[in-house]
């Protein structure tokens, strides 16, 4: 028997002048080429994921500070898997193995079960969508609780974002956004709500595309400006034009974006990571929060679907 790479079952997909190879491990976006460049950083099957490139984030996206939160009257504690700043980051989904129920030349539709357990005491059933098309690569997410009672429910994709040569340093992003989400310097924990161009416009503010340069930003924003039939798109662009958008509707009022800062500088800056989400970092405690942080409650049997598109910009 052919031995699986240390990613998972790689799914390759081919669409026009688009490919992709989807790893089964977290259902893992492992590479995205429009004729031959680059779309995302990419990893090799048989490497374990760096982080959680690509990956699905479920049943919740971003951190929730301290693994801790209350639901429906119930405290729970979460593992730390982001043991620096003692968070629990990006769910369960990343690591389990999807395994795949439907399949073509274009498009591949992966399933996994998140298992009820002490610190989710809910079982639901995950099933993710990739198809290549014209306009892109359009990734579908669905959650099913399948328990007797209420869930708290949020996802998100991580992909990183390439729009050319060289690094996040010499590209134009264009990010349509209002908003920021101040947080701690030391453990990036949610404070509150600002304007982009209150404090730090240098930083926060590519409501006009300009270069990145040097920003450095780990950061949720939201009040995005949607066009007229509802989309958000972000745009990243190298100094000949071409590049990379992801466009979303309003299903993910949120987004995170991260330069990828690295403390080793081959590794870092690599991509811009876009990760458009269906609720604010910590929104499992989104009682303590002075703004509307999107907390999806699933109840029993029901199932919510949300997606996005990533397309090079020619």
């Amino acid at each position: 028997m052919a031995r699986t790479p240390l990613s998972g079952t790689q799914h390759a997909l081919r669409s026009g002048d688009y490919e992709a190879v989807i790893a089964s491990v977290g259902a893992s976006l492992r590479s995205l080429t429009y004729q031959g460049r680059d779309l995302v950083v990419p990893f090799e099957a048989d490497e374990v994921r760096p982080a959680t490139r690509g990956a699905i984030l479920v049943p919740w996206p971003n951190r929730v500070v301290d693994g801790k939160y209350s639901f429906e009257g119930r405290d729970f504690q979460l593992a730390l898997t982001e043991p620096a700043r003692s968070h629990a980051l990006h769910g369960f989904g990343t690591w389990l193995d999807f395994e795949a129920v439907d399949k073509g030349p274009d498009h591949v539709t992966l399933a996994a079960v998140i298992q009820p357990q002490v610190s989710y005491p809910w079982r639901i059933v995950v099933t993710t969508t990739f198809a290549l098309g014209p306009d892109g690569l359009t990734q579908t997410v669905t959650g099913r609780n399948d328990s007797l009672e209420p869930a708290p429910w949020g996802t998100g994709p991580h992909p990183y974002l390439v729009a050319g040569e060289g690094r996040v340093d010499d590209w134009t992003l264009e990010l349509p956004a209002g908003q920021v989400l101040a947080v701690t310097d030391d453990r990036l924990s949610p404070i509150d709500l600002e304007p982009v161009g209150q404090d730090d416009p240098a930083r926060f503010d590519f409501r006009t595309a300009r270069r990145i340069g040097a920003a450095e930003i780990d950061h949720a924003f939201t009040a995005l400006h949607r066009d007229e039939d509802g989309f958000a798109t972000v745009r990243v662009t190298d100094a000949a034009g071409q590049g990379v958008e992801m466009t979303w509707d309003a299903s993910c009022p949120w987004v995170q974006i991260h330069t990828a800062d690295k403390p080793v500088a081959a590794d870092s800056r690599l991509g811009l990571a876009v990760e458009p989400m269906t609720c604010a970092p910590d929104a499992f405690n989104a009682d303590r929060y002075p703004y509307d942080a999107g907390l999806i409650v699933l109840s029993a049997g029901e199932s919510v679907e949300v997606g996005w598109r990533i397309a090079a910009i020619a």
